[in-house]
Parts: C-alpha cells; structure tokens; sequence
C-alpha cells in the first residue's frame, strides 16, 4: 500500500490540471459536437497525462540529491528513499510507453507533439534549466506543445491570436514561478521586517543552491518580466476575442466580456505571488485559491456559453 501510494505521489496527478491545455482546441474550436473528436481528446488528455508524469519521475530521480536539501521537495518518493532510483525510472519508461501509445491512436501528429514535448524536458533536465530566462521558455514550449496537440495534433487549425495568448501567459507563469522561488511573500502578522527579510534570505540561499540558474535572477529583474508577460497576455487574448475571425467562427461578438475574468485572474495571481506568498505552482494555487478558482470557472462557464449559443 505504501509503494503503491509512493508511486501515485510519483506521478503528481496534481499536476495534470496543466494537461487541460490539450482541450483547447475541441473548446475554441466548436468540436464539443463531434462525439469521436471529443474521445480523441480525451485520449490525448490522458496520453499527456502519462507522459508528463514520466517526465516527473524521471526529474526526481536526476534531482534527488539537490531535492533532499530542500525544505519541502526532500519530501518527494525518491529523495525520501521511498522508492529507488532503478524502480522509479522503469516506472518512467512504462510511463512514457503508454502514453506515446495513447498518443498514436490519435494522429501521427498528436505522437509526434509528444515526443517533443518529452524530448524537451529531457533537454530541460539535462541541464537547459540551468540557463536563466532559456528555462522559462523551455516550459513555456511545453505547454504550447499541448495546445498544438490539441489543435494541429486533432485537425484544428488554431488562432494565432490565441497562440499568442498561450505563450504569453505561460511565460508569466513561468516568471512567477521563479519570483516565488525568490521569495515575494508579504511579511507574516508578529515578526519584523528585517526579520522575515533574513529568514527569506536563508530560504533562497537554499533555493539557489538547488537551482543554479536562480543565481542570475534578481526580483527587480523578474517582476519586470512579470509584468509585461501579464501585459502580453491581456493584450493578445482581447485582441482574439475582437478579431474578426474569431467573430465569424463563434458566431458572437460577446466574447470580450470574458476579459474581464481574464484581468481579475491575472491580478489576483500577482496578488498571491506578493501578498501571500504564492505562485510556485500554478496548479496548486489556481486549486486552493477560491478567487483564481472562481476566475478560471467563471471564464470557462461564460466562454462556453457565448460559444455554444
């Protein structure tokens, strides 16, 4: 029971809300009605789902030594000894299989959109994640690899504009992530500044060490990227909702109104990440945060109604 939990924790089925990326193009582009595109992208779902948590566990074996001086990830199965590095990495390998399996059910496309993706977090763990602002990309092509498997991967041709949009709001995710990383954290009720300040600088003198590439950032230097990726994203996904063929394709011209749970889901993902010291993990914080819950729901909800009717 305890090395079939392991291994659950292992896969980091939390993670796989980041796989909803993949269900983009059946949203935007009307396939809701065509019931075999719509088993097609469930398979893609769950093809990506295996494949990155194949990436997840192969990560923890090749970080096992820096995760295990950190605060929390020396939690993880194999910085904790709970499984070993030989079981986790076959679990990987099966991992990989079946996914890239489920993934050539689909199209040759949808198998090769995967393969990349996996061959892009080999490159990442390998050593790419080391190179500051590069490994932010990296993770970012990630998640735009999803949605081309979404797209492409099923014949839907994508929007630019809403290529854009996914780009531009994966690099902020990425950004903020690193921020976190820093430390944004507001200073908790009872200590002094200076001394949360200190015990902050501890924390990222730990995460520095774990992470090399951290060692080039500076906050001032990441909240301006923050800043003008959550720009970008606000700009590019209120010019998808305006454009002209995004009109004659949905067939509304009411789409901007889902702007506005756009804007309130960006500044109150900045809100977390420097008042409450969040933003480490996009799929933890958008699950535990009622507002950035309500944000996400409330875009979809409307979105699809707009859509659809």
């Amino acid at each position: 029971m305890a090395r079939t939990v392991a291994l659950v924790r292992l896969m980091r089925p939390h993670h796989w809300v980041k796989n909803g990326f993949v269900l983009v193009g059946v949203l935007f582009g009307h396939g809701w009605t065509d019931a075999k595109l719509v088993m097609q992208a469930a398979l893609l779902f769950a093809a990506f789902c295996l494949v990155s948590s194949a990436v997840y566990a192969l990560n923890d074996v090749m970080d096992r030594e820096a995760d295990r001086r950190h605060p929390k990830k020396r939690e993880r199965p194999v910085a904790a000894g709970r499984v070993s590095p030989s079981k986790a990495l076959g679990f990987a390998l099966a991992l990989a299989l079946a996914g890239l399996f489920l993934a050539s059910r689909v199209s040759l496309p949808a198998l090769g959109f995967a393969v990349a993706y996996m061959a892009l977090n080999a490159g990442y763990s390998a050593g790419l994640r080391e190179v500051a602002i590069l490994d932010v990309f990296i993770i970012a092509a990630g998640f735009m690899l999803r949605i081309l498997a979404g797209t492409v991967g099923l014949g839907i041709a994508p929007s630019h504009w809403l290529l854009l949009c996914g780009l531009m709001v994966t690099v902020f995710l990425g950004f903020a992530k690193r921020r976190a990383e820093l430390g944004a954290g507001r200073t908790p009720r009872g200590e002094t500044s200076a001394h949360w300040e200190s015990k902050a600088m501890d924390r990222n003198e730990e995460h520095v060490a774990a992470r090399s590439a951290l060692a080039n950032y500076t906050p001032a230097l990441l909240d301006h990227m923050i800043w003008l990726s959550a720009g970008g994203t606000l700009v590019t996904y209120a010019l998808y909702t305006v454009d002209n063929v995004t009109i004659l394709t949905h067939g509304t011209d009411k789409l901007a109104y889902t702007v506005a749970f756009v804007l309130y889901g960006l500044f109150r993902y900045l809100y977390v990440l420097y008042r409450r010291g969040g933003g480490a993990d996009p799929a933890v914080e958008v699950l535990r945060d009622p507002h950035l819950l309500a944000a996400v729901t409330g875009w979809l909800a409307t979105a699809l109604m707009l859509i659809a009717g």
